[in-house]
């Protein structure tokens, strides 16, 4: 769940792959294969220049509580049918998008 923390993180912070593992002081494949979950245990040295750069804390990368393994199994099937069935992240992004947009013309009419 690393990974998926630092990705999250370096795309909320507008870096590429390249622009954060240079800032951070990381190879650009080890900090690859820290997002994709090949590299599971990253050293405490290199968390602490990853959360150092992503303006987070080392506490907060390793803090299970954020992750998604909280999910009910209802969600991660509906999750897995969609990749499944082709939807992309973008589509997810879009389809969030048009809920949101949905439910503000739905509380104007209220």
């Amino acid at each position: 769940m690393i990974g998926i923390k630092v990705k999250y993180l370096r795309g909320k912070k507008g870096y590429s792959l390249n622009e954060l593992a240079e800032l951070a002081g990381v190879s650009k494949s080890y900090l690859s294969y820290i997002e994709r979950g090949i590299q599971k245990n990253p050293s405490l040295q290199i968390l602490e220049r990853l959360a150092d750069t992503l303006d987070t804390t080392v506490e907060d990368l390793l803090d299970k509580e954020k992750d998604l393994s909280n999910l009910d199994e209802e969600w991660i099937l509906l999750i897995k049918e969609a990749i499944e069935n082709g939807i992309t992240k973008d589509d997810f992004a879009y389809y969030l998008s048009f809920m949101k947009f949905k439910n503000s013309q739905k509380e104007e009419l209220e």
